[in-house]
């Protein structure tokens, strides 16, 4: 039953300016999804590496009561992008002109949202959801270490486009602590208050858009432009003994975060410690990545319903192919990427769990200089090859491993939950959620503790198991001893990815919790929470 008392409203991101800017909205009576938008546009400015306006996004959004739904604001391949395109290449770049081939979904995606937010109450203004991130791009961002990182990674291949030098300070590498303005990005935002977010697509921005990537050599036309939208999708769903479980379907990984505490809800019971809870969760990672690697593509091409996994049956199948004495010899085929996911919680009992991606940092590399918006490289995760799942064809979507999470537990909570880290959402999805569901950890300790993460993830190509260094000496023997192949990385790893939660609990109370990895921060309504 929903609460008679109003429910403790919630942010977590992973930068705290980003988590300020969905707290204002929410302590003026703001809805979850208003909250978020307002968050995403923080954090487009504030982290400008990880995502941004020419990049994507996925939306779960609950209200009580109701089943989920979805967001899908991915793009698609332009029209222009077909094979002939790339005559000559064997595969697609992954920086420049011709990595810059997928319409940016994220602005139809806050479109789409708003519009199901001002179904639940009047909506606020623009002007309001946007005016924080504006300040913050027209004043200036404080470069984090994460940014500074990102800045040192890119340097080389970025610092000889001239529209890349907003993210540079003189022609240098960002130096954490520094201040950067970035008053083109704030004058976008700007235009999307005066003409509405559907300028991105249609209006002045729609053209300057299009004129940018034309000059430089993108496939992506004008008319990909007024042809995209974003759509309501339905979640993948699964029920585990402990409640029901809720992801994005295709083109995204969310089948293979499902399958993982699918799996594991079948074998929690020989988990004793935490050796056996890693082992586990790395053997239900390698039955999900399989599956995912064999059948997962844009929803059109699918030979398979994605659901059958999710029952019982095809679950017993693939574990009896986990055994907790030994490993199953890796790697397969992995995928990296970048992204930030956010969640949000209303005074209603509302949530999002939302996520929004360039794919690598800084993606494509392609800056528009009319307007400083960074272009995706998500294309990228198309292939040449003809006959693939994965072959380039105008209008499709590529692969996402973005993939928000959401759960509604037997005992009456609803958690948002979710991270970054490309390879890693997954399992650390399934590492966080099984400490703290299955486990009893609190929330914030599910997330903190040591991780591990198998194959390749965000600034990795390799496909070890990487465990962080706190948990490392009493794990790393017993997992050799089982067949990991092992390397220790630094304890609190980025590499790790960006995860954070927020728990309703059927009192109204919240839970809320970003990562220490991050440069996070999670509110709750009357907590000095960081």
């Amino acid at each position: 039953m929903k609460p008679t008392t109003k429910n403790a409203a919630s942010f977590t991101s992973p930068h705290y300016a980003a988590t300020n800017a969905g707290k204002e909205i929410l302590e003026q009576g703001g809805t979850a999804i208003e909250a978020m938008v307002a968050g995403a546009a923080s954090i487009a400015v504030n982290y400008p590496h990880m995502n941004g306006l020419g990049g994507d996004g996925f939306w779960l959004i609950s209200e009580p009561n109701k089943s989920p739904i979805a967001i899908n604001a991915a793009g698609t391949a332009a029209k222009k992008a077909d094979l002939s395109f790339y005559d000559g290449l064997s595969s697609i770049p992954s920086r420049g002109p011709k990595a810059a081939l997928t319409m940016a979904g994220a602005v139809a995606g806050w479109k789409k949202a708003l519009e199901v937010s001002a179904g639940w109450q009047t909506p606020k203004s623009l002007d309001k959801l946007l005016g924080t991130a504006i300040n913050q791009a027209q004043w200036g961002i404080e470069v984090t270490q994460s940014l500074h990182d990102a800045s040192v990674k890119t340097f080389d291949e970025m610092s000889k486009y001239d529209a890349f030098q907003q993210f540079l300070i003189k022609g240098k590498i960002l130096k954490k602590g520094k201040i950067v303005k970035l008053p083109l990005i704030a004058n976008t935002l700007k235009k999307l208050v005066e003409n509405g977010l559907e300028d991105f697509y249609q209006g002045e921005i729609a053209r300057q858009l299009a004129a940018d990537l034309a000059e430089v050599g993108s496939p992506i036309q004008l008319q990909d432009f007024h042809d995209y939208k974003a759509s309501i999708a339905e979640p993948l769903r699964m029920q585990t003994s402990k409640g029901t479980l809720y992801n994005l379907p295709a083109p995204t990984q969310g089948i293979a975060s499902l399958i993982i505490l699918g799996l594991y809800d079948k074998l929690h019971q020989h988990v004793s410690d935490d050796i056996s809870h890693a082992h586990l969760i790395v053997e239900c990672t390698k039955q999900a990545f399989i599956k995912r690697n064999q059948y997962l593509t844009d929803e059109s091409r699918l030979s398979v319903n994605l659901d059958d996994f999710l029952q019982s049956d095809a679950l017993d199948e693939m574990a009896a192919n986990i055994s907790m004495d030994s490993a199953l010899p890796w790697p397969y085929p992995a995928s990296t990427g970048d992204t930030v996911w956010m969640g949000a919680c209303d005074n209603e009992g509302r949530m999002v769990s939302y996520i929004q991606s360039l794919y690598w940092e800084f993606g494509s590399g392609v800056v528009s200089p009319s307007t400083g918006i960074v272009w995706n490289n998500r294309g990228t995760s198309f292939t040449l090859e003809k006959d693939s799942l994965q072959q380039l064809k105008p209008g499709l979507q590529p692969f996402h491993t973005l993939n928000p999470a959401f759960a509604e537990l037997n005992d009456g909570r609803r958690i948002s939950y979710g991270t970054m880290g490309g390879e890693g959402q997954p399992q650390t999805q399934g590492t966080l959620f099984s400490r703290h569901v299955y486990q009893g950890l609190p929330l914030k300790e599910s997330i903190a503790k040591g991780r591990w993460l198998l194959g390749r993830t965000w600034g990795e190509n390799t496909n070890n198991l990487k465990v962080e260094s706190d948990i490392a000496e009493h794990l790393s023997d017993a997992l050799v001893t089982k067949g990991h192949e092992i390397e220790v990385v630094p304890p609190a790893s980025e590499m790790m990815g960006h995860a954070g939660a927020i728990s309703l609990h059927p009192d109204g109370k919240v839970d809320a919790a970003t990562d220490p990895r991050s440069d996070g921060k999670a509110y709750v309504q009357g907590e000095n929470k960081n």
